[in-house]
């Protein structure tokens, strides 16, 4: 590979991390910003899976992590996009080349359930998230917050889909032409 396609992926890379960084960054300032911008940052990783390879993709996805664990004040944002939102977009490229559908959905819906209680564990042990914060009312419902999380999981799965698209037909070409 010549050092000019390297360049280039490195440069990618690094811009791609960046704005992912920024996201990231914004948590602190944006209320909602805790569950949308982590989603936001990982779908950047789209295109590096698109135009490289998973390898890059991690590459980006760790440094992202390392960075946003390090500069960002919202840590449950950065827990949620290291313990999903962040690789997700490449784990998807690999779940989506398994021929049934059903057994796509069943491992999408089980990683994504095994992510998020493994991330709220952390939340609450490690974090120091307090379990109030799953209360409505006095009730505790984490299980109810897990279950519109599966709805939402199933909506996020659609836009990423559609962010491959979209920036496979329309994206794409102004990018390699630049």
């Amino acid at each position: 590979m010549n050092s000019s396609k390297i360049a280039y992926k490195v440069a990618l890379c690094g811009v791609l991390s960046a704005l992912s960084l920024v996201l990231m960054m914004f948590t602190t300032v944006i209320p909602v910003g805790t569950y949308a911008l982590p989603v936001m940052a990982g779908i950047l990783l789209v295109s590096v899976v698109i135009e490289f390879n998973a390898k890059w993709a991690l590459a980006v996805f760790f440094t992202v992590s390392v960075l946003s664990f390090l500069l960002s004040g919202d840590k449950e944002a950065v827990l949620y996009f290291i313990m999903f939102f962040g690789f997700y977009p490449v784990v998807k490229s690999y779940l989506e080349r398994i021929k049934s559908k059903f057994l796509q959905w069943v491992l999408k819906y089980a990683l994504f359930n095994i992510c998020m209680v493994v991330a709220f564990y952390i939340g609450i042990y490690l974090l120091g998230v307090p379990l109030e914060s799953f209360e409505i009312f006095g009730y505790n419902l984490p299980l109810v917050f897990l279950l519109i999380g599966n709805l939402a999981f199933f909506l996020y799965d659609r836009c990423v889909t559609v962010v491959v698209i979209n920036y496979i037909t329309r994206w794409r070409n102004k990018l390699i032409k630049y």
